[in-house]
């Protein structure tokens, strides 16, 4: 079984869920970086989960 890879052209679209801010992707975590929010959005199958009880907290 083999993993769906990110379409980065969603970032295109994607926005921050708390603060709209740009997001980055982090292939190597696979999660969606919100700098604004310091918040980590995982990546699953390919699908961007932008709920922030699902993210992860950035130092």
């Amino acid at each position: 079984m083999s993993e769906t890879k990110f379409d980065r052209r969603m970032l295109e679209v994607l926005v921050c869920p708390q603060t709209r801010a740009q997001l980055t992707y982090d292939s190597k975590t696979q999660e969606l970086v919100s700098k604004a929010a310091h918040l980590a959005y995982p990546i699953r199958n390919g699908i961007p989960i932008m709920l922030v009880d699902e993210a992860r907290k950035l130092d």
